[in-house]
């Protein structure tokens, strides 16, 4: 059986990163969670690189995690090692990725699918996707952050309606409980999502990053927290040069070329 792989592709200041185990319609075996975390990495430490986009080949996103070769690293008290140079995608472990993801999701994504679309920070489905956190009707339960991530997304009882049935739901449904913040008709999703990540990428990048590090504070330390780092991480991009080319851009009335410094 083929090991799963991520496909890579620069396009500008944006990294797309394609699952690719379509013939198991890119169920996740350790190869295919090891690619990714180490596409993740090269994301991350690349200062070209702006902005993440994640999609699947084939007809699915991901039908989840390929169980049998998982079993024996659960029972073993441990999700899955990130190779060196990697980071975690599911952002439970270690250092999370410094800069934004845009997920765009087709057909059946289950489980891990879901978890890691909770992980971006932008989603896009296409209308014909298929949502499930089937875990429950494995014995088991999400251990990837989906009991920690989608109360806080969708709140407690929207949440525990998908956890505790495994019940499958639509991407209109998705979209109804702000999991998802696009639905396309099917085969847009990806330029749905590249058009995020594009508007991104022309931002000035430690500006975003900025950003995406003071909504993090707040989510996951606490909004006390977050207002208290406002002004002191202001005060060293007040310094930088995308500042001056923003102001520039603005007297001048035209777009901003941001360098990321």
């Amino acid at each position: 059986m083929a090991e799963g792989k991520v496909t890579l592709e620069r396009r500008g200041h944006i990294l797309l990163m394609g699952l690719d185990r379509r013939e198991k319609y890119n169920s996740f075996d350790l190869a295919l969670w090891e690619s990714l975390a180490q596409a993740y990495g090269e994301l991350d430490r690349d200062p070209e690189l702006r902005c993440g986009v994640l999609f699947g080949h084939g007809d699915h996103f991901t039908t989840g995690l390929d169980l049998p070769q998982w079993t024996g690293r659960f029972a073993s008290g441990q999700f899955s090692d990130v190779p060196a140079g990697g980071i975690d995608p599911l952002g439970l472990t270690g250092k999370p990725v410094s800069k934004p993801v845009v997920l765009a999701t087709h057909g059946w994504c289950l489980t891990i699918g879901i978890e890691l679309l909770l992980a971006t920070d932008i989603r896009v489905a296409a209308r014909s996707t298929r949502f499930a956190q089937i875990e429950i009707k494995r014995g088991i339960y999400p251990v990837g952050g989906a009991t920690v991530r989608l109360p806080r997304e969708i709140g407690w009882g929207n949440a525990m309606r998908y956890l505790l049935t495994g019940d499958e739901f639509s991407a209109e449904e998705a979209h109804r409980l702000g999991l998802v913040q696009a639905v396309v008709e099917p085969g847009e999703q990806l330029d749905r999502a590249l058009d995020f990540a594009q508007t991104i990428a022309a931002q000035a990048p430690l500006g975003v990053y900025a950003t995406l590090q003071s909504s993090r504070i707040s989510v996951e330390v606490g909004e006390r927290a977050a207002i208290a780092q406002l002004l002191p991480d202001l005060q060293p991009l007040l310094a930088s040069e995308d500042v001056q080319e923003g102001v520039m851009s603005f007297i001048e009335r035209r777009q901003a070329n941001f360098k990321g410094k």
